[in-house]
């Protein structure tokens, strides 16, 4: 048991180290956004220009999205009525909307201003959903969304 020890101190030394570290850099930034969400103009929308809803496509699937009385900016500039989009593909349910949206394989980021793309999709049925964020990936205070669509990738 002794030899065990000496194995989980180190890993318990190295845990505090990086919390002190991400505490340390982190805080000033956090501290910084108080109120991470933005303001969007009442009017502003997005949507899909294409594929449309129930059209059968294949992949790679050409996706444009649709703006309207909203800039679309790059991630990182902090601009007033302007966000990126963020297209959901599949998700059952919204992510949270008051936190920077996580980037992962159902929830694929923009964040360089891109108003189409093209994406691998597995064949069948797939949903589609664009969710506007704002310069830090935070949807908007009032959510700025597409109708969700669903597409056939044959």
């Amino acid at each position: 048991m002794q030899n065990m020890s000496f194995l989980i101190a180190p890993k318990l030394i190295a845990r505090a180290l990086l919390l002190s570290f991400i505490s340390t850099i982190c805080a000033p930034a956090i501290a910084q956004m108080t109120e991470l969400s933005s303001d969007v103009a009442a009017d502003a929308r997005v949507w899909i220009e294409s594929p449309g809803d129930g059209q059968v496509v294949s992949s790679p699937v050409a996706i444009v999205f649709g703006s309207d009385n909203v800039s679309i900016s790059s991630a990182g500039v902090e601009q007033v009525n302007s966000g990126h989009h963020h297209l959901l593909i599949d998700m059952e349910e919204l992510p949270v909307m008051d936190m920077p949206l996580p980037a992962h394989a159902q929830l694929i980021h923009f964040g360089k201003g891109q108003t189409s793309a093209k994406l691998s999709l597995e064949p069948g049925e797939h949903s589609l959903q664009l969710l506007l964020g704002n310069y830090i990936h935070v949807p908007h205070t009032r959510p700025v969304m597409s109708k969700k669509i669903t597409i056939v990738v044959k």
